[in-house]
């Protein structure tokens, strides 16, 4: 009896377990978050079909009911800055958030430069000494790819700015919120969405897309089902290759050989280099690769010499016939490595390198013409070409199937952002580009439909968006200079983006590194980002935001002469003998040379003698654009420009196609 009693009791037990165990919110509605003061703010969560729940922020409060997917919303007035408050959320169960403030909340999203913490910036040690801002609160949304829109994140919890927890802050982000904070002393939340190497187009919705002549036919092709799909196919062809790798491992009894002049590596597999391998032979394997390689020299070239790599993602052990003559454990970092005069000899010479991948690409990430052998009489020899590789270990980190962010079109804004809506926000701000480089002509399309998007898609209106355009960086794309520049056409974009209303943008060409992609200057980023706020958003109209920014052009004679707005206090250089560099003039024939240009009060003038009649201009159209010293007196850069139209290298190249 008793036991069919407790049979009896126990399923109505369960029952009110669960009904008291579904109220939830979020991941980013927690402790010490920030909420978007002067709007509206929509509290939502889930709780069991039908529950009633009330939301209340101090005085204020509001409820409803959950429909019958367990779904509800609510929304409670606008209120001003402050805090801190409680809220609390109470159904057939109560949770209470703590230590909650109304400030202003800026969505900080993008690629790697934007993912960049505050750790990996310039001074990081001081910084993070020095934070002391504890109502500047930041929330970094983890990475996620999604074949179908989400409808949560996972997430770090919301943290406060201070030396605990700073190192781990987006520096970009941290950076902008600590000059508006000290500008406008309200508090400051930081949604961090970014991954870095990512493309615009994995950051847009697919109903975007959808309603564009541009993508259309493209998005067309791709759906949900298609992806999981192909992932799906991809897990099953991962897991063979898994297996086989893992038996080829056991073979490994000569690996202590492999770095030797005299071995042969026979029964090592082809390989492309540069490339990275993920691309190639070895997808989603993070792990240990080794890559070896012949290359044959006359007599002539057995003296002192420099082998040249590019970039290798992540770490790198290099021997040439057999000696160390290299390492490194930075992928941002060129490897250029000094070849002894008697290391080299006639005839067949070998290298061979140890690459150790831990998560995302491995390989080389350079281009041709970055892998070769100079010599001191300026000849090379490349090294670029089919070389054999063998598998030494497989990481941790090694994804089955792993579909990469940029895959597919949709899978961040699926994962990373759409859950986000509609969290109440004052504004974007963003860090991107370096990824759609390859189709900067089609970044004219693809940037503002993103933009435009998440306007829509969060109902608050043309809400501020601000971006930073392409740093100074040698990305191999701009030694000729009559030839396309792949930097320089993804800078023009960003600059047509401004049409848009509410955008801005921070020119960076003079805080960049010509030898890293991630330069660490994220102090004066975030300032230029914060002077576009405080200008367009705050209403500090007499703030100077913005560079030089050319206005009109006039060809007279063998001359162009250049106005511009935004001149501040006036133009100057940052050349101590008041020259400027950067400028080149163009004719009818569409051949560039360099020229010379100077400041006349309030104009550039620019003139080659080679150029007789100039029908074009343009400035600081390079991939390393850090010549370019055309300054306003207030220290703010001239955004790159040309002033022609003619075709750019770029154009008709399109996504997924």
């Amino acid at each position: 009896m008793r036991i069919q009693r407790l049979l009896t009791v126990l399923p109505l037990l369960w029952v009110c377990i669960s009904a008291f165990a579904q109220l939830r919110l979020p991941a980013f509605f927690g402790d010490h978050m920030v909420l978007q003061r002067q709007q509206p703010i929509s509290v939502w969560g889930w709780a069991n079909p039908g529950e009633k729940v009330t939301v209340m922020l101090e005085r204020v409060s509001a409820t409803a009911r959950a429909d019958k997917g367990g779904r509800w919303r609510v929304q409670l007035p606008a209120q001003e800055a402050g805090g801190p408050y409680t809220l609390t959320v109470k159904g057939n169960t109560t949770l209470t958030l703590n230590d909650v403030w109304m400030g202003d909340v800026w969505l900080c999203s993008g690629q790697s430069n934007m993912e960049w913490t505050v750790a990996q910036s310039m001074n990081p040690a001081e910084e993070i000494a020095a934070a002391n801002y504890p109502t500047i609160r930041h929330f970094k949304v983890k990475r996620t790819v999604a074949s179908l829109p989400q409808d949560d994140v996972q997430g770090s919890g919301w943290n406060p700015a201070t030396p605990e927890h700073v190192g781990q802050f987006t520096g970009v982000g941290y950076f902008f919120a600590r000059h508006l904070q000290k500008e406008l002393n309200v508090p400051i939340g930081l949604l961090n969405a970014s991954w870095g190497g990512t493309h615009v187009e994995t950051w847009t919705s697919r109903e975007a897309f959808a309603g564009d002549p541009e993508f259309g036919g493209m998005i067309a092709r791709i759906n949900g089902g298609f992806i999981d799909s192909v992932k799906r196919a991809r897990d099953d062809a991962f897991n063979r290759m898994l297996q086989d790798l893992q038996e080829q491992i056991a073979r490994n009894s000569d690996m202590q050989q492999w770095s030797a002049a005299a071995y042969a590596a026979s029964d090592w597999t082809a390989i492309k280099v540069p490339g990275y391998w993920e691309q190639q032979k070895l997808p989603g394997l993070d792990g240990v690769v080794w890559v070896r390689s012949g290359f044959e020299l006359t007599a002539a070239q057995t003296g002192a010499a420099t082998l040249h790599l590019g970039r290798i993602d992540d770490m790198d052990i290099t021997w040439v016939n057999g000696i160390k003559v290299g390492e490194s454990d930075q992928h941002s970092v060129v490897r250029k490595y000094s070849l002894p005069a008697g290391l080299l000899k006639p005839g067949i010479n070998t290298i061979a390198i140890r690459i150790e991948d831990t998560g995302g690409n491995g390989g080389f990430s350079g281009k041709s013409d970055e892998l070769y052998i100079a010599f001191a009489d300026g000849s090379r020899v490349s090294l670029a070409g089919t070389w054999k590789h063998r598998v030494e270990k497989i990481g941790p980190t090694a994804a089955a199937g792993a579909m990469g962010p940029n895959e597919f079109p949709t899978l961040l804004f699926n994962g990373m952002v759409h859950p986000l809506i509609p969290y109440g926000i004052k504004g974007a701000i963003w860090y991107q580009g370096e990824s759609n480089a390859g189709r900067a002509f089609q970044y004219r399309k693809a940037f503002p439909l993103m933009i435009n998007d998440w306007r829509r898609r969060w109902g608050q209106g043309d809400f501020p968006f601000y971006f930073v355009q392409l740093a100074t960086f040698f990305a191999g794309s701009g030694g000729n200079k009559n030839s396309g520049n792949e930097w320089a056409e993804l800078r023009e974009a960003q600059t047509l983006t401004l049409s848009l209303p509410q955008t801005g943008m921070a020119v960076t060409t003079d805080v960049g590194n010509p030898t890293d992609i991630h330069p660490a200057n994220k102090q004066e980023v975030g300032r230029r980002l914060a002077l576009q706020a405080l200008q367009k958003t705050y209403g500090q109209t007499n703030l100077l935001a913005s560079g030089p920014v050319l206005q009109k052009t006039v060809f007279d004679n063998n001359r162009a002469v250049l106005q511009f707005n935004h001149a501040g206090s006036g133009l100057t250089t940052t050349d101590r003998y008041g020259y400027l560099y950067g400028f080149e003039i163009a004719g009818s024939d569409q051949q560039w040379h360099f020229a010379r240009a100077w400041i006349e009060g309030n104009t550039v003038l620019v003139q080659s003698d080679k150029v007789s009649a100039p029908v074009a201009v343009r400035y600081n159209w390079t991939d390393n654009a850090e010549a370019g010293n055309l300054f306003n007196k207030e220290g703010l850069p001239a955004a790159p420009f040309r002033t022609d139209n003619w075709k750019r290298s770029t154009e008709g190249k399109r996504f997924m196609e």
